[in-house]
């Protein structure tokens, strides 16, 4: 095993990671909205982020992955793995920031780093709540809808 990892947190995040990348391949990639409608660009992204929870939901052992990584992301190892994670997904999210905010969606006068900060935290606390508290498939949109209506609170101009 040590051969292909550093250890087992390298080899938890592989199997995350391999996991992920597979639901999001079923989910369907997400297109960054081309339209110039600030409420289609959140509903879009609304309606992404929903399809990835349901998709969760068919899940479980996915679900189970992520609450253990949630639950073990305090280790400094996992957190050093956590970033490297995140970082591969920042160049997506520059660019549906800066799609965002060239359709008057997300606002210019603040540093982009400071408004992805923003959304991964506030989105990794979405994602930690609604991983552990397991609502039910009825609840979920109305839910996701104010976890995202949370952030364009925080994003828009």
């Amino acid at each position: 095993m040590y051969y292909y990892f550093d250890g087992k947190e390298d080899l938890y995040a592989h199997v995350l990671r391999v996991e992920l990348e597979q639901m999001i391949a079923r989910t369907g990639p997400f297109d960054i909205p081309a339209g110039s409608d600030p409420d289609a660009f959140w509903s879009e992204l609304e309606n992404y982020y929903l399809q990835l929870m349901s998709a969760l939901e068919t899940a479980p052992q996915l679900a189970a992955l992520i609450r253990g990584w949630i639950a073990a992301s305090a280790t400094p190892a996992m957190q050093q793995i956590q970033q490297e994670m995140e970082k591969a997904v920042v160049p997506w999210m520059e660019r549906v920031l800066a799609t965002g905010q060239r359709i008057g969606a997300v606002r210019t006068d603040l540093p982009s780093g400071l408004l992805i900060a923003i959304a991964v935290g506030m989105g990794q606390a979405m994602d930690t709540w609604l991983l552990t508290q397991s609502p039910n498939a009825a609840n979920l949109p109305r839910l996701i809808s104010a976890l995202v209506g949370m952030i364009r609170r925080a994003l828009e101009p």
